[in-house]
């Protein structure tokens, strides 16, 4: 029997994905949680095979989960599961060690073959989201540039921003220029806008 555990915020999604992937023969969900920083825990107490991560989650974002998982426990496989096709998330999720990549809308019986597969060594991504994520290319956006760009995210001020991530004020501001011109965006919100619909922030 393979062990999985599965994390969702969304309780009603958690219990309908955990139902349909129950009615699999060869599947068992021992676990569940609904924060990303419960997935160790849980994945460790349940001595989980498989960890199905939904990427939206408080605490940890199911990447960030996902590379906790990948140093902590490495045999632990683990599938990526998102509602969102947004090709940077793909790439995130493979740094951080994922197995594979799939969206939520995908049928039930793609869901347990993937988790098959997974175990048996190989990687499985949604073709179309491994299409775009070609297509789209690398994140242009530097660690730091990113850093501040997702701080700006609530309309805070160069000074508020400056004080927050322990930088000067010209400092933000010249990562925010160069964020905002890599993107070819107009102005700071706009280019916030373009690397959240990427998947880069």
């Amino acid at each position: 029997m393979i062990r999985l555990l599965l994390a969702e915020d969304q309780s009603m999604v958690r219990e309908a994905l955990a139902a349909l992937l129950g009615l699999e023969p060869d599947l068992e969900v021992v676990a569940q949680a609904a924060r990303g920083d419960e997935v160790l825990a849980a994945a460790r107490a349940h001595a989980v095979d498989v960890a199905l991560l939904d990427i939206e989650m408080p605490g940890l974002t199911g990447i960030e989960a996902a590379a906790v998982l990948r140093r902590e426990l490495p045999a632990v496989k683990i599938v990526i599961l998102t509602t969102f096709g947004r090709p940077g998330y793909l790439r995130s999720a493979m740094e951080a060690g994922a197995d594979a990549f799939l969206v939520k809308d995908a049928p039930a019986a793609q869901l347990a073959t993937a988790v098959r597969t997974v175990l048996a060594g190989e990687r499985v991504i949604d073709p179309t989201l491994a299409a775009a994520a070609l297509a789209e290319g690398a994140n242009p956006l530097t660690d730091r540039e990113r850093d501040v760009l997702r701080a700006a995210q609530d309309g805070a001020t160069n000074a508020e921003l400056a004080t927050a991530l322990h930088l000067s004020q010209g400092t933000v501001r010249n990562y925010l220029s160069m964020a905002i011109q890599k993107l070819a965006a107009r102005n700071r919100a706009e280019a916030v806008r373009i690397a959240r619909e990427k998947g880069w922030l």
